[in-house]
């Protein structure tokens, strides 16, 4: 009983530790200088929009942005200086994903560590749970339960 326990709790650590891994690994770069355009533009939000990436969005705005991207990436900048222009010329609320380093960490760090203790505290709950008792009425009790019925 135990044993099986142990696995089950097991796998489902294995699980979070596996998405946690799979969400934090970088992805691979994009070799075409297309692809590298699209994906910055799917990390950019849309000045007008402000809901949308600038690739998902069709204002006038972000058909510039797009252009200027493509412009970029075939002039052989990087993607970090890419997003550096648009972060001085816009703020960091251009992009959709805060950044993982200072006060941008706390947004990705935060969530994690609010989730990994909740699951904590309801593991010592169910434990301490299991280990108290369940209590039997006595008789006084049930007389007293009886009297006040009565």
């Amino acid at each position: 009983m135990i044993g099986r326990r142990l696995v089950l709790w097991g796998g489902a650590a294995a699980l979070v530790v596996g998405a946690l891994v799979w969400a934090a690994w970088p992805s691979s770069g994009s070799t075409t200088s297309a692809a590298r355009a699209h994906e910055l533009a799917t990390e950019l939000r849309c000045p007008d929009c402000q809901a949308l990436s600038v690739a998902d969005s069709d204002s006038s705005s972000a058909e510039a942005i797009r252009a200027d991207l493509a412009r970029r990436t075939k002039a052989g900048e990087s993607d970090a200086e890419i997003r550096q222009v648009y972060i001085d010329r816009y703020g960091d609320s251009i992009l959709l994903k805060p950044p993982s380093s200072g006060l941008g960490l706390l947004v990705w760090v935060l969530p994690v560590v609010a989730v990994a203790l909740a699951i904590v505290g309801l593991g010592f709950a169910f434990v301490r749970w299991r280990r108290e008792p369940r209590l039997q009425a006595t008789d006084a009790d049930e007389a007293l339960v009886h009297g006040a019925r009565g």
